[in-house]
């Protein structure tokens, strides 16, 4: 994936430029918080001060079936997977309500989706498919790799293909959305594995799961993550114990921060894809915002390690890109903060 070499740090001028400008708004200073943080990431990924307003916005759902399932770790079975895809399609699902709120635009991709899609009707200005497959699911992580280094390199590309799309297209900040039953499961061993962390402190009840399905799904993820030994290099980890939309949303990621657009990222699906994409690409996190934190704990324990303050605390755990897409206008606002506030000496008010 050409992209991570292209990933390079935050101007360096624009970010000291930000807090200068805030403090000659007419506000006490520090009054608006993480809005003035956001607008100085903002300004030093777009390398202007100050940034321009994020928008367009891009949701990106990569879709994909885990092998892991058939170890009772989720109640769902897995033609749900595909049956969602459909939905997101018709436009029923909630990233689409919520996308349709910010005005974001909504492209699904089929990395790895095992059932075959349901016929759905193109509607206009609706959600895109693209049908990128590059396996039907992943193999059992628990008796195995889930995936072979090919696969996870392939699906890298996959992501990294539709984030370009989605820049070459307009988009100004990308935001990341997922699908697929059973994916908390190698989430947890993704976030296991890239942060040190026991299988228990980050392995989460994902859909609803019961306590004797948690102990089952705990033990798949420790047995796992065990079998990486020393050698945790981020493609051995993503081939061995991820997802196939893991290692898409990884290779999006690092792409848009290449691009030069802030990524917005989900939840600890998204997380754990970060986690690979920083072992990738070092210092891509400084183009990424945290739309919000989930009752996952793998996702708590993923912003602890990559050092990020999500935008928001909902007790979301739904996925499909639902907290970036709600982060999304409060991103936005804190670049209209910067360009549209007066200074004290236009407004002629006198400061402290």
């Amino acid at each position: 994936m050409a992209s991570r070499l292209l990933v390079g740090p935050l101007d360096s001028a624009a970010l000291a430029d930000a807090p200068a400008l805030q403090a000659r708004l007419t506000k006490p200073p520090g009054s608006l918080g993480r809005l003035e943080q956001l607008g100085a990431q903002l300004a030093g990924i777009a390398g202007a001060c100050p940034p321009p307003v994020p928008e367009p916005a891009a949701v990106t759902v990569f879709a994909g079936d885990h092998g892991v399932l058939a170890q009772g770790v989720s109640p769902w079975p897995q033609e749900v997977t595909a049956q969602m895809v459909a939905n997101f399609c018709a436009g029923g699902a909630a990233i689409n309500v919520l996308a349709g709120a910010a005005g974001a635009s909504v492209t699904v991709v089929d990395v790895g989706v095992a059932t075959p899609l349901l016929p759905v009707a193109a509607t206009a200005g609706g959600p895109t498919l693209l049908e990128r497959r590059v396996r039907p699911g992943t193999a059992d992580l628990s008796e195995g790799p889930a995936m072979t280094r090919a696969d996870a390199e392939a699906a890298l590309d996959v992501g990294a293909a539709a984030a370009l799309a989605a820049v070459a297209g307009g988009a100004r900040v990308l935001l990341t959305g997922d699908m697929g039953i059973g994916n908390t499961t190698p989430a947890a061993a993704l976030i296991s594995a890239l942060t040190g962390l026991p299988a228990s402190e980050v392995t989460g009840r994902g859909t609803g799961i019961d306590d004797p399905t948690l102990a089952r799904k705990v033990a798949v993820v420790d047995a796992a993550v065990a079998r990486l030994s020393s050698d945790r290099s981020p493609l051995r980890v993503v081939a061995e114990v991820g997802g196939l939309e893991h290692a898409a949303l990884a290779g999006y990621i690092v792409a848009g921060a290449a691009a030069g657009v802030p990524v917005i990222v989900d939840g600890v699906i998204a997380l754990s894809a970060l986690l690979v994409a920083e072992a990738l690409a070092p210092g891509v996190t400084a183009s990424v915002i945290a739309g919000h934190r989930s009752v996952e704990p793998g996702a708590s324990a993923a912003l602890a390690h990559l050092g990020l303050d999500p935008v928001l605390d909902l007790g979301l755990r739904l996925g499909e890109g639902s907290g970036a897409a709600l982060a999304l206008p409060i991103v936005q606002a804190a670049a209209r903060i910067m360009s549209g506030m007066a200074t004290f000496d236009a407004a002629g008010v006198k400061e402290a």
